[in-house]
């Protein structure tokens, strides 16, 4: 009798315990202790030093000069939310990117992973490139320009950006405005990249699961209080 209780109240446990790490999987978690690197890694180099060209500074990681190269997240993501604060310098570029996956055959992060775009629009040159504005900040890049040109702030300026990735729909938000939603699958998808500079990348946009990655371009950027919520 006493191993017939013993068995109940271990499932009962279990079952709680189990509940709970369900409920877990919704909540937000920190992507960055506004302290450290702890977490990100340089594309293909995980285990290896960061470049010091990547510093804090005021609670904020610092892309302070070319050569830094890309960061990724340690972890891998499907299903998400993601938010954060960017600021980018003068005729500065740079992106955030996500199914990410690391291999040596691809160069860089955008290789195999999408970009919301991250630019000063007033100065910077890719402004006026591609094709509909599909290269301005919160583009979903190369491919579809943001939905509102004004939502933006001037370089030198925090911009809060939001990204969601679930089950094959795309979505983007910059300073609370939606700027591109977007099939991440399927013709609609598919067109997309064949009318993209991407069209002939082997790897890219084939993976659903990844990692988050943010572009060293060669310009000064901030990046802040990013946060992740698996969905």
């Amino acid at each position: 009798m006493q191993k017939v209780k013993f068995s109940l109240v271990l499932a009962a446990v279990t079952l709680i315990l189990t509940c709970g790490f369900v409920q877990k999987k919704g909540k937000w978690q920190s992507l960055f202790n506004g302290k450290d690197f702890s977490g990100w890694h340089a594309y293909n180099k995980q285990g290896q030093p960061i470049s010091d060209k990547w510093q804090i500074e005021d609670g904020a990681m610092v892309l302070t000069g070319k050569g830094g190269g890309d960061l990724v997240t340690d972890a891998e993501f499907e299903n998400f939310e993601l938010e954060m604060e960017w600021k980018i310098s003068e005729k500065g570029n740079s992106g955030v990117m996500w199914g990410v996956v690391e291999d040596k055959k691809y160069c860089c992060p955008y290789s195999t992973g999408p970009e919301m775009q991250v630019l000063d629009d007033a100065k910077h040159p890719d402004s006026f490139a591609g094709k509909n504005g599909n290269h301005k900040a919160g583009s979903l890049y190369d491919m579809i320009p943001p939905a509102d040109l004004t939502a933006v702030k001037p370089a030198g300026e925090w911009n809060k950006a939001k990204m969601k990735i679930d089950k094959g729909q795309g979505t983007f938000w910059l300073n609370g405005k939606q700027m591109v939603t977007f099939p991440t699958k399927g013709p609609e998808w598919d067109k997309l990249v064949a009318n993209s500079k991407f069209k002939t990348w082997e790897g890219f946009a084939k993976f659903a699961k990844g990692k988050i990655a943010i572009q060293d371009h060669g310009d000064k950027v901030w990046f802040r209080n990013i946060r992740i919520r698996e969905l």
